[in-house]
């Protein structure tokens, strides 16, 4: 039997092994965009029950266990790789409800469940996703009579065949030579899971483990992790180097990153380097290293954008402390943006909540539902404006004290035409029926950056360059910002274009942005072009053609 204390543990100890995994699950993520941040999106779905299930006491039935980790894994939902994992949990709160301890035919029972309700919420449901290691493991046990920790470990099998299988069923994870990363993220939980009902101890996150020994550095990351507190340089380097037979000491490595650049660890065993620089020339911390030996593990991260991102997420959990509001109106809207400008520019067509978010800093459902509670409307309208938003927003309307509609808005400009044609004088059905309709009427294309190497549709993409995307598919790379703008509304023009948005993220200066919308206006003189300051992160530029 699965008692509520040993359901307990492994749940934790689950939300411990994703949040230190989940950037390799991050890196699955085949779109050379930023994409969603599948491993992040699980890693802070799980944690947020890791406190409230630490406070139960070992007496806790399992009933308990999986009611309270399902209600907070919904609220907490971040993400459609999230959300599907919270109804998933969900399917152990039903499964288990009222029981003291699980036997094999609950554990069924609840894998059962969750796997249907995960299935259900997905409009279309794609395989070769996590959806598909999740219904391969309850299929694998669905007609077992093991005990419970044996059918589990079978499971857990059965999910590992399946994720690895992932590739043929994707044509876009084969091409990337990659399996799918909800289904990774997956299997980490399941796994860990599996090891705590095997009689493991919770996994303790790094920090809580036994203190690091400033002598013996076999594992460097942990030295080099104590260093990255100031940013005097943009770019982190770390690589180890192996050594060569007669390799010199590593002093004078050491000695020459000194020179340029700072936060130095250069360690050493018997066999490698382990080398960490802060530096704006990583190309010559790279070719010192070359001296003492051949280079493995190499890793370039620009630490300015980083800091960017951390203070945009921070921002995101300040700005969705939102006050509950009573329904003194009919109708209200929340919306989801990133950027001032954006932000700005909903709320004069009449948005009353905004919930700051997007790409790579989903919103969880409890951000989503805390902006419809503080939205003064008794119907009150979402706007996703992104495609890895929308099963969170239609999760927060099921918790929601007055109704709610999600508009599946997947771009900006989709939610900001919505709100364009909503009619306060019409009633509810007809608005949510023109509002979404509005949506095809609108063709988004979006500039950005590769974040990594890649092959999209055939097309070869190295990390950095410039990508133009119409609609979310990618049309083709260029090395120029705004080149890459105007040929991409050089495809997205039509005869019958009447109007040009063009919205300038947080890496445009104005200038620049100023002179594409002069090429523009120029380039098409019958279209009515607009420009706007967005302040985006992540998109250069979000074009709208309508």
């Amino acid at each position: 039997m699965i008692t509520g204390k040993i359901l307990r543990d492994a749940f934790i100890s689950a939300g411990n092994v994703i949040a230190e995994r989940k950037r390799s699950v991050d890196e699955l993520n085949v779109y050379p965009v930023p994409d969603g941040d599948t491993g992040t999106n699980m890693s802070m779905t799980m944690g947020n029950s890791i406190a409230e299930l630490s406070r139960l006491p070992d007496s806790c039935t399992v009933s308990e266990v999986a009611e309270l980790t399902a209600a907070c894994l919904l609220r907490g939902a971040r993400g459609n790789s999230g959300v599907i994992l919270s109804l998933l949990f969900r399917g152990f709160s039903k499964g288990f409800s009222g029981l003291e301890a699980a036997d094999s035919a609950d554990l069924i029972r609840a894998l059962d469940i969750g796997v249907k309700s995960a299935y259900k919420a997905v409009m279309r449901p794609a395989e070769g996703t996590i959806l598909t290691v999740a219904r391969m493991a309850f299929e694998a046990v669905e007609k077992s009579d093991d005990e419970p920790v044996k059918l589990w470990a079978d499971a857990v099998r059965a999910a590992k065949i399946a994720l690895d299988d992932t590739p043929n069923q994707l044509e876009v994870l084969k091409r990337a030579g990659v399996v799918d990363a909800g289904g990774m993220g997956l299997v980490i939980i399941f796994t860990e899971m599996q090891r705590v009902f095997e009689g493991g101890e919770i996994h303790r996150p790094a920090s809580e483990n036994s203190p690091r020994s400033a002598v013996e550095v076999k594992d460097f990351s942990a030295v080099v992790g104590e260093f990255d507190e100031v940013i005097n340089f943009t770019y982190c380097t770390e690589f180890i180097v192996r050594k060569d037979p007669e390799c010199p000491d590593e002093t004078r490595l050491r000695a020459f990153l000194e020179t340029i650049g700072d936060c130095v660890v250069a360690v050493s065993d018997d066999d490698i380097i382990k080398v960490h620089v802060h530096t704006d020339h990583p190309g010559k911390a790279i070719e010192e290293g070359l001296l003492f030996g051949s280079l493995i593990n190499l890793k370039i991260d620009n630490m300015r954008f980083q800091h960017e991102n951390k203070a945009r997420e921070a921002a995101l959990v300040k700005e969705t402390d939102f006050v509950p509001a009573a329904p003194e109106k009919d109708f209200g809207f929340v919306t989801v943006s990133s950027g001032k400008g954006i932000e700005e520019l909903f709320k004069n067509l009449g948005a009353d909540t905004v919930v700051t978010g997007g790409q790579t800093m989903n919103p969880s459902t409890d951000d989503i539902l805390k902006a419809v509670l503080a939205t003064p409307a008794k119907t009150v309208f979402v706007l996703p404006n992104n495609k890895n938003i929308i099963m969170a927003a239609e999760q927060a309307g099921k918790l929601a004290d007055r109704e709610v509609c999600v508009i599946p808005s997947r771009f900006i400009p989709q939610g900001i035409t919505a709100m364009m044609n909503y009619d306060p004088d019409a009633d509810f059905d007809t608005n949510r029926m023109t509002m979404t309709k509005a949506l095809d009427n609108v063709r988004t294309g979006q500039i950005t950056f590769a974040a990594r190497n890649s092959d999209i549709d055939g097309k070869e993409i190295k990390q950095g360059e410039i990508l133009a995307l119409d609609n979310g598919k990618m049309l083709f790379a260029e090395s120029d910002i705004n080149k890459a703008a105007g040929k991409l509304i050089k495809h997205m023009f039509k005869k019958d274009t009447a109007f040009i948005t063009i919205i300038y993220g947080s890496d445009i200066e104005e200038e620049k942005a100023a002179a594409l919308e002069t090429y523009v206006r120029t380039k098409y003189p019958d279209a009515d072009v607009m420009l706007v300051a967005g302040g985006q992160p992540v998109y250069y530029y979000i074009i709208s053609v309508e």
